[in-house]
């Protein structure tokens, strides 16, 4: 049983999503200014409805990847879940001070389609667009993978495939402008950056350890 005590990790979830909650509703602070960072390349991208399976279908996928990790290199889920809980939580932090939107367009039809795609946009409102969760952690997955000693051509092709198309299929059902993505890539990506630093250091130190004895 001790093996999986780590997997008690991802009960953080729960609390991020509560957090995520309290952010957004700007109506708690309805004199803080909700900006748009909407350039004319995210107006470019026309509505495509069926980009709502991939989006939708994400923390299942992120579950999934992260219990793979787990089973495959320990230390890879480990990394790979303090950067989505550094990452959440300083998402959380910049949503308090600066808010953003995205414009929504009306929907029509009743195919299950754009149902669920009307439950998306009930369920999570336009707002905590800057940094991109679901982009920042879609990527994440794949710089996990990426540094994973278990990297093969299959699980590159369907993870990074997955990623690609969660964090493309934002921009087609409009929850995020190419700023959000851009963002929350790079945020992502230098939390992950420094956990490996951080990780590379303290193997340093018993090496030295180990030097200074021997002299």
């Amino acid at each position: 049983m001790k093996r999986f005590l780590p997997l008690a990790g991802m009960l953080a979830f729960p609390l991020l999503g509560w957090l995520y909650a309290l952010t957004d509703d700007p109506s708690r602070h309805p004199h803080r200014p909700i900006h748009s960072l909407m350039t004319h390349w995210d107006l470019a991208f026309p509505l495509v409805k069926l980009f709502v399976l991939p989006y939708a279908v994400w923390i299942v996928y992120l579950y999934a990847c992260l219990l793979y990790f787990f089973f495959k290199d320990p230390a890879v889920y480990r990394k790979a879940l303090v950067t989505y809980v550094a990452c959440a939580l300083i998402c959380c932090g910049i949503y308090t001070v600066f808010q953003t939107t995205v414009p929504r367009p009306a929907l029509s039809g009743s195919d299950p389609v754009t149902r669920l795609l009307m439950f998306v946009y009930r369920r999570d409102q336009p707002f905590n667009c800057f940094p991109s969760i679901h982009c920042f952690s879609s990527y994440m997955v794949m710089k996990a993978l990426y540094h994973g000693k278990f990297r093969t051509r299959l699980n590159q092709t369907l993870i990074y495939g997955m990623s690609s198309l969660i964090i493309v299929s934002t921009f087609f059902i409009k929850q995020h402008a190419l700023l959000d993505a851009a963002c929350g890539i790079l945020l992502a990506d230098l939390v992950y950056r420094a956990l490996l630093r951080l990780e590379r250091a303290g193997r340093r130190k018993p090496d030295r350890a180990a030097r200074q004895v021997n002299l």
